[in-house]
């Protein structure tokens, strides 16, 4: 039978388990773990990425505050920002939320941000850590990815992990931590040769290529684990149908979209014995790691841990 791999259960199992730690931090250093939210321009997606965390922040007894500069902010003055929260004590993480407008250095900003603040896990000491096998913080994403694995005791250790995808964000570091669970991995990308076989060698696949359905049947040994990272919008009727049959449209006629992963639903639910779906999957599981991060910042800044 066919596991489905539930986000939101794991989600609100590290939410809970956050709620003393938080609670630990505010009776050890006499305040709460304190987040701090850039968020630059008017992406709607961002912007509702961003009320969740606060949300959900207020829900475990972290302190937050969103900053939404002026779009027309520049890279300077956004450094500036950051400089100042770097200094800021009542404040232990530090998140810029991705995308930047255009004008703006996205790589010389998130090089700003003071590596123990990073509670994204982007910045190079973190991941410097990461590759050497140091505790740090680490990439949200990736990290819920092996949070869902293990919690439905899915075995990592000696298994063929494949990735697809190499992005700093998620691809390099998923493949990481897979590593660092005792995987064997192999990372593919644009350039891979006969990237189907490669993937058919995965007991575990993770899809992180931000193509609406691109792996197919092909992709998937029968019986393999996968892991959908990607979330993406359908808007285009006919592809809608293509991908999800067109008497499975409810969705689509009721939003005028419909989100899809890198995975063929369809296919995804036939060959794997395991899998995430989109939505629910992979995706709650990124604001949960990042209320951890917080909290495991605010621990070390305060000598807790």
């Amino acid at each position: 039978m066919t596991q489905i791999l539930d986000g939101n259960r794991t989600r609100d199992q590290i939410k809970e388990e956050c709620i003393p730690r938080a609670q630990a931090v505010y009776k050890h250093a006499r305040r709460p773990p304190g987040l701090a939210v850039i968020l630059v321009g008017t992406n709607p997606a961002s912007q509702v990425y961003v009320r969740n965390k606060t949300k959900t922040a207020g829900e475990i007894g972290i302190y937050n505050e969103t900053l939404s500069p002026d779009p027309s902010i520049t890279t300077e003055d956004l450094l500036r920002l950051i400089r100042i929260l770097n200094i800021r004590n009542e404040i232990d993480g530090i998140l810029v939320q991705l995308p930047l407008p255009d004008h703006i250095d996205a790589q010389k900003i998130l090089l700003a941000v003071a590596p123990e603040k990073d509670v994204d896990g982007f910045h190079p000491y973190n991941m410097g850590l990461l590759a050497t096998g140091r505790p740090g913080l680490r990439p949200c994403t990736p990290a819920g990815v092996i949070e869902i694995l293990k919690r439905n005791h899915i075995p990592i250790a000696g298994r063929n992990a494949v990735v697809i995808g190499r992005s700093t964000i998620v691809g390099k570091p998923m493949a990481l931590l897979l590593l660092e669970e005792n995987a064997t991995v192999t990372v593919c990308h644009s350039k891979t040769a006969d990237l189907p076989g490669v993937c058919r060698t995965a007991d575990i696949l993770v899809a992180a290529i931000g193509r609406p359905a691109m792996v197919t049947a092909d992709f998937i040994r029968p019986g393999a684990v996968v892991v959908d990272v990607g979330i993406n919008a359908i808007t285009e009727r006919a592809r809608a149908e293509q991908i999800f049959g067109p008497g499975n449209m409810a969705a689509f006629e009721k939003r005028g979209s419909q989100l899809v992963g890198d995975v063929h639903p369809g296919d995804m639910a036939r060959l794997a014995s395991a899998y995430t779906p989109v939505p629910g999957g992979v995706g709650p599981l990124t604001i949960a790691m990042l209320m951890r991060n917080t909290i495991e910042a605010a621990e070390r800044r305060t000598g807790l841990c």
